[in-house]
């Protein structure tokens, strides 16, 4: 079981099974290292072999279900439930702001919850676990492409007065994000499918690359028209018109669409709202949390003070100067107010609900919302 259709694999699963393309070492090796457990789940998201809020979900997921189904655990299905909820747990303090993973964590706990209450042995509840963690693999990829599809048609009705559209992108959002396709970059892979994409920008996403080293990968891979810029490049691509809309990704919407996404979207944001340019974001279902009312609930990761002083995010030599302090937030979180619009696989257009905030348009659709 892959991911992703003809686009690139990040996550290769079979039962029993699960390879990670390790992303620290493109684009220049293709490596691709065996999880057998959760241990080596935990480790590969929090080392950064697979990142992006959806592939890590369902990393941590299919990791678990390579343990549980080696488990061989005989017991009751009280035992087995047991058993998965704390590995859960485990897997879920691996990176603490994408709530993708904790949301799966939850529905998975609440699913062998249910299965337990009329199972007559661990293996039942052991065998819906895994054939719940498989489903969201294949899931992913047909929200992925609703997302492209949505997004495209969006941007393409709002955008009419343009023939083709300039799209600039911050971070990693495509194949190598998700189990296949992508969110922002997945409208951006249908824009261009559709012939309505001129040209996709990508910034280098300071500093661990994801943009240079992974989006410029797929873009090429997929061979779409693209040019890469530095991250302090965007607001003077913005000034000479080059851009007619920004997409970006989201690790986690709080329920008033605040949103946390890589360390730069916000002044992303900001340079949009000066420059009249629309700001969009991309997103499954799963990354919106109703439980947190802003984004001032919203737990920032902070990242190890290598990925600055050495290069390659860490990876190779030292680059700064030693005994310097360093602040390494791995996200921002863009305020509602600076948002034109968020685009999920449950958008119906037209939207239903317009909220105007400052001098953008907040679209929200009452049935995602």
């Amino acid at each position: 079981m892959g991911s992703g259709g003809d686009s690139l694999q990040s996550i290769c699963y079979s039962r029993g099974s699960l390879r990670l393309l390790d992303q620290r070492r493109l684009p220049l090796e293709t490596v691709y290292l065996d999880v057998r457990d959760c241990t080596d789940g935990w480790n590969a998201i929090r080392d950064m072999v697979v990142r992006g809020a959806p592939a890590i979900a369902i990393s941590a997921a299919l990791s678990l279900a390579v343990e549980a189904f080696k488990s061989k655990l005989n017991g009751t299905p009280v035992e087995a439930v047991s058993f998965l909820s704390q590995k859960l747990d485990y897997l879920v303090s691996s990176r603490p702001t994408a709530v993708n993973l904790s949301d799966a964590a939850t529905k998975l706990k609440n699913l062998v919850g249910g299965v337990a209450s009329t199972a007559s042995d661990s293996k039942t509840v052991i065998e819906a676990y895994i054939e719940a963690a498989e489903t969201m693999l294949t899931d992913d990829v047909t929200s992925n492409k609703a997302i492209g599809s949505h997004g495209s048609s969006f941007l393409q009705h709002q955008l009419k007065d343009f023939k083709r559209l300039c799209v600039l992108t911050h971070c990693n959002t495509g194949s190598l994000a998700t189990a296949g396709y992508g969110t922002a970059l997945g409208v951006i892979r249908s824009l261009h499918s559709e012939e309505a994409l001129e040209m996709a920008f990508c910034t280098e996403t300071r500093p661990f690359n994801q943009g240079s080293r992974l989006t410029a990968f797929e873009l090429v891979h997929d061979k779409i028209p693209a040019t890469l810029i530095a991250d302090s490049a965007a607001a003077a691509l913005m000034k000479a018109g080059r851009v007619n809309a920004v997409i970006v990704g989201a690790d986690r919407i709080a329920a008033n669409g605040d949103t946390a996404n890589k360390i730069g979207t916000y002044s992303l944001a900001l340079c949009a709202l000066y420059h009249k340019v629309p700001f969009y974001v991309a997103a499954p279902m799963t990354s919106v949390d109703l439980s947190l009312p802003s984004g001032e609930q919203i737990v920032i990761e902070e990242r190890t003070a290598k990925e600055l002083l050495y290069s390659r995010g860490g990876l190779g030599e030292q680059v700064a100067a030693s005994g310097i302090s360093v602040w390494n937030p791995a996200f921002d979180v863009t305020p509602a107010s600076l948002i034109t619009g968020i685009i999920t696989e449950k958008v119906i257009l037209p939207l239903s609900t317009t909220h105007s905030v400052g001098n953008h348009q907040f679209f929200l659709c009452g049935a995602c919302f």
